[in-house]
């Protein structure tokens, strides 16, 4: 089997969770045997990064580096400059050996969508549009207005795409509300192995419960709500807050309580950082499947975060507390909560986080029933042909 993955970009050359699941796909399928041609682009700042793929998987993927466009300064320039991006992708992906299937990461099939039929390619083609952010909650008018226009392309793809790949929970309802149901190959993200700490290095901090809150600082992610709520509990209730990521100095609170790490790239060093954690705060507008959810659990920390995208298929009452309705009201109870339970109730909710990604979550796993899913689709176009 071979498959056209046509990404948005990868780890580390891009940064962010559609980039890194792109990355683990390309990486799972070559482990398995299964030929990728791997189409990305390298942002300007990370172009000399050695390859993050061993010499093993690149027997198996084909690497075509794609230019990204010039970026413009006009309104809607994200969307022209994505077309364009899918345009020089399609250019690559005609001079090539057509595959068995193509997988598409956001906008990046727009142009092989558009001119499918007239360049009669007959290839089943995939999208997967991870959160459907633009068909959730929006945490204000500005946000909501970026994407707002987005909603008419994101359409289009699903219209046209013969499956829409998707996490489950509220993205499958999102997915079936457009009237794609019929699309929808439901299969979760996962996480590498190396991730999984062993259960019995899993102990709870001494005496001050420790949160930790890994990401960007961007408006949807909650960060607003999380320093009101810090801001609330003062010096009332006893525990330590850190954050890991690109804080802005507007954004940070002055308080004994709270640590800043900063970005860190090296996954040993976050390891190191999430193991002295005991709760993992994702208080998020609207989600996928964030990644940085199942790096808690993996790493056997609790978990708070709002229920939105496919959260609720990783967190529960089980693991950790899940957020309904208002978000500071509900992130503020979770936290006196957390921090009023005992030590024994909290070191159960930590095991079980460990145990369901281990049980459910592996990226061998996600890898598997990806591969058998395609498999499906493939006999039955070939089939019809």
């Amino acid at each position: 089997m071979k498959i056209a993955l046509i990404t948005d970009g990868i780890y580390p050359y891009v940064m962010g969770g559609m980039q890194k699941h792109s990355y683990f796909l390309a990486k799972h399928f070559a482990s398995n045997q299964v030929e990728v041609d791997l189409y990305h682009y390298k942002a300007i700042t990370n172009k000399d990064l050695p390859t993050p793929f061993t010499e093993q998987e690149l027997k198996y993927i084909d690497i075509i580096e794609i230019d990204y466009p010039e970026p413009k300064k006009f309104p809607g320039h994200y969307l022209y400059e994505r077309y364009q991006y899918s345009e020089r992708i399609l250019k690559k992906f005609l001079a090539n050996p057509l595959p068995d299937f193509v997988y598409a990461k956001g906008f990046a099939g727009w142009a092989l969508l558009k001119k499918r039929k007239k360049l009669n390619i007959k290839v089943p083609i995939g999208v997967n549009f991870h959160g459907y952010e633009m068909f959730q909650k929006w945490p204000d008018f500005k946000t909501g207005m970026h994407l707002q226009i987005l909603k008419a392309p994101v359409l289009y793809h699903m219209r046209k795409a013969d499956k829409l790949f998707s996490y489950g929970g509220k993205i499958s309802d999102i997915i079936k509300s457009k009237g794609f149901a019929k699309k929808i190959i439901q299969i979760p993200t996962g996480i590498g192995a190396e991730w999984l700490r062993d259960s019995n290095l899993i102990v709870n901090s001494n005496h001050i419960i420790n949160f930790i809150f890994v990401g960007r600082a961007e408006r949807r992610k909650g960060i607003i709500e999380i320093n009101e709520v810090l801001n609330k509990l003062g010096n009332n209730v006893q525990y330590k807050f850190h954050f890991v990521g690109p804080i802005a100095e507007e954004f940070k609170i002055n308080s004994e309580n709270i640590i800043y790490h900063g970005s860190i790239f090296d996954a040993a060093k976050l390891k190191r950082i999430i193991d002295q954690m005991d709760i993992l705060v994702c208080p998020s507008y609207s989600e996928g499947m964030p990644n940085v959810i199942m790096e808690g659990m993996a790493r056997g920390c609790a978990i708070i975060a709002t229920d939105v995208g496919a959260v609720k298929a990783m967190v529960n009452s089980e693991n950790g507390w899940l957020i309904q309705g208002n978000i500071v009201d509900g992130l503020e109870n979770a936290i006196r909560n957390a921090a009023e339970l005992n030590q024994s109730d909290l070191h159960d909710k930590k095991l079980k986080s460990l145990k369901r990604v281990r049980e459910y979550f592996t990226w061998e796993q996600v890898i598997r029933q990806t591969i058998i899913a395609i498999s499906k689709i493939e006999d039955k176009s070939a089939r019809t042909l």
